[in-house]
């Protein structure tokens, strides 16, 4: 497993260079470490909620318990009981999510202290595709727009730089602004 030495004394926005540095090199030295495995398990609650529960995830073929659960439901308007965030804010929660850790961890290599760091992402789509009423009508999003607002002590090109690498390089990003590959298995129980 990554081992993270931590220290108090080389934190940048909260984040641990010496650490960062650390699990960076051991990588390099063995890219088996960067293998990482996520999954999620959600059930069902009623109507349109749902609940997913996230147990462990792998990472360097070691496996690393975690205990979290998410609530996900639609909006009254949408045949919901507005008890939680829906799957399009759930989506957007986690693109903003991932990048985020892209920002700041790229302001605290450049020693870039953060002020403020927010991301409002935003996206439209029709009801028609996902309800199968018009075939040329796609169930999702065609664009999907997000706005970074950043304060900190470095310069108008540092942000610059630090937004154009959090595009090539965060997960989430890549996953949302490019197909990949889904699938897709049914197992039906008696």
């Amino acid at each position: 497993m990554l081992e993270a030495v931590k220290t108090q004394e080389n934190r940048v926005n909260g984040l641990d260079l010496d650490a960062l540095g650390e699990v960076i090199e051991e990588i390099g030295r063995d890219p088996k470490k960067a293998l990482v495995e996520f999954r999620v398990k959600s059930d069902w609650k009623g109507q349109t909620r749902s609940e997913a529960t996230v147990e462990s995830y792998t990472i360097g073929g070691e496996r690393v318990e975690r205990s979290f659960k998410i609530a996900v439901d639609e909006p009254f308007e949408l045949l919901g009981e507005n008890t939680a965030p829906n799957p399009q804010e759930m989506l957007m929660t986690a693109l903003n999510a991932c990048i985020m850790v892209g920002y700041v961890a790229g302001a605290a290599i450049n020693g870039i202290i953060l002020e403020k760091l927010e991301i409002e992402t935003e996206g439209e789509l029709d009801l028609r595709g996902f309800l199968g009423l018009d075939d040329t009508v796609p169930p999702g999003y065609e664009t999907i727009r997000y706005t970074v607002r950043m304060k900190g002590n470095g310069t108008p090109e540092q942000f610059r730089e630090i937004h154009e690498t959090v595009k090539k390089t965060s997960p989430n990003y890549f996953n949302i602004s490019r197909p990949i590959a889904i699938e897709a298995v049914l197992e039906i129980e008696d």
